[in-house]
């Protein structure tokens, strides 16, 4: 028996240890590695993440493959549509799952294989547009819900077009609709779907404006798609002034143009049915807003006709109609009355207590009055002149009555008027001596 201390001694590993040596060596051996497969097999859990096998084109060999959810979350923003068969190119990590001891790839991302370079040309564009806020959701506009006319963005020769006027005459024959051609594949693409649009818009500035815009083309491969993943028609699908649904492609295709639209449908006759009517379920409708206008007119008609007959009985006895009248009137007449005599009584015992307040108001104003004017008197009393020349004071003034005020005034020889309390005596000058200005 061989003992653990032997130097010959086998190493002896428990399941979850050698599963955890033989994942390091993995991680050791392979760094990032890409695999090119058929996907197979394709569950999503409720917790979101994804669950697939991928499989050569043999069919000889398998690989189990984990996909978390904030990964898978961001390949379907880039347009993958996950589906039997689909060949892809998976990006990840090689592990060993220890609960079964399997090799599993954890994917971090995920695309159709052939179109890598294109489809990161799609996702870097997408990137820089969404943060432009040109996808979002708030700027969408709803569809009308009766169009009267739609314009067709698409080939003249395409068979999305026809597939769009199958759809539009059988469900709403009666909608307008406008074809504006362009190219919908190859280089000279781009610029003619912008060019359409600004077809619509200058037809919205002359008052003919669509209700709505149908931008369609048929499928194929990201090649024959990729006009429509132009920043140019992006863009224009923006800027223009009136709702556009995007029909290009199968189900399974995603263009920027689907992102920058009011809507997506899924085909170009998806397209068509989102923005029409049926025509059947319009008429119905009609047939069932006639019906209630129909039980509403009755309703009214029944109800006017129950007035004029309660009219009708009213007037054919006019004279029970006259006595309540007359009775109202009277009743009116005896109210004025009252209000009258009321209102007069009212009126007169008002005058009274104004006519008391005006004669007391008018004897305290005279009394006020005539204290006030003897204040006055007092007043002028004492600075009456005659005050003055009773103390024995003389008030000289010249013949023409202008008052001396100075001997300067007067010469030797001129005739003075002295007036004194009690008479006037008429003076000559004599000699005049005036006291020097300054003097004592």
């Amino acid at each position: 028996m061989t003992t653990f201390d032997s130097p010959s001694a086998t190493r002896v590993w428990r399941v979850a240890a050698l599963v955890q040596a033989v994942a390091d060596a993995l991680q050791a051996r392979f760094a990032t590695v890409t695999v090119r497969a058929e996907l197979s097999g394709f569950t999503r859990a409720a917790s979101g993440h994804a669950y697939f096998t991928l499989k050569d084109d043999q069919g000889q060999a398998a690989l189990r493959c984990a996909m978390f959810r904030r990964a898978f979350a961001q390949a379907e923003q880039g347009g993958l549509v996950p589906r039997e068969g689909l060949l892809v190119e998976a990006v990840g990590q090689l592990s060993v799952y220890g609960a079964r001891g399997e090799l599993q790839l954890v994917v971090e991302r995920l695309r159709p294989a052939g179109e890598g370079a294109w489809y990161e040309q799609f996702l870097r564009l997408k990137a820089r547009l969404a943060a432009e806020g040109l996808f979002d959701t708030a700027r969408k506009r709803p569809l009308p819900i009766y169009p009267r006319r739609v314009a067709v963005i698409t080939s003249s020769a395409a068979a999305a077009l026809r597939d769009v006027l199958h759809v539009l005459a059988r469900r709403c024959p009666h909608v307008e609709v406008w074809l504006v051609p362009c190219a919908v594949q190859g280089a000279d693409a781009p610029p003619q779907i912008v060019a359409a649009f600004d077809a619509v818009r200058q037809a919205c500035r002359d008052g003919m404006a669509p209700d709505a815009v149908l931008l369609c083309r048929g499928g194929g491969s990201i090649e024959d798609l990729w006009s429509f993943n132009d920043e140019r028609v992006v863009r224009a699908v923006v800027a223009c002034p009136v709702p556009v649904v995007c029909g290009v492609g199968h189900e399974t295709d995603v263009t920027l143009a689907d992102f920058a639209a009011d809507l997506r449908a899924p085909t170009p006759s998806a397209a068509a049915e989102v923005i029409s009517r049926d025509r059947i379920e319009c008429l119905q409708a009609l047939d069932a807003l006639a019906e209630r206008l129909r039980g509403r007119l009755e309703r009214r008609l029944n109800g006017q006709a129950q007035h004029l007959d309660r009219l009708a009985a009213r007037l054919s006895r006019p004279g029970r109609g006259l006595v309540a009248h007359h009775a109202l009137l009277d009743r009116l007449a005896g109210r004025l009355a009252r209000a009258a005599t009321q209102t007069g009584a009212m009126r007169g015992q008002d005058l009274r207590h104004l006519r008391e307040r005006l004669a007391r108001a008018a004897v305290r104003h005279a009394q006020h009055a005539a204290l006030r004017l003897d204040g006055l008197a007092v007043q002028l009393h004492s600075l009456s002149p005659q005050r003055v020349l009773e103390r024995g004071y003389v008030w000289l003034t010249r013949e023409d009555g202008r008052t001396l005020q100075s001997a300067g005034d007067v010469v030797p020889g001129d005739a003075v008027r002295a007036t004194l309390q009690d008479g006037v005596l008429r003076l000559n000058v004599t000699d005049v001596h005036a006291k020097p200005v300054g003097g004592d």
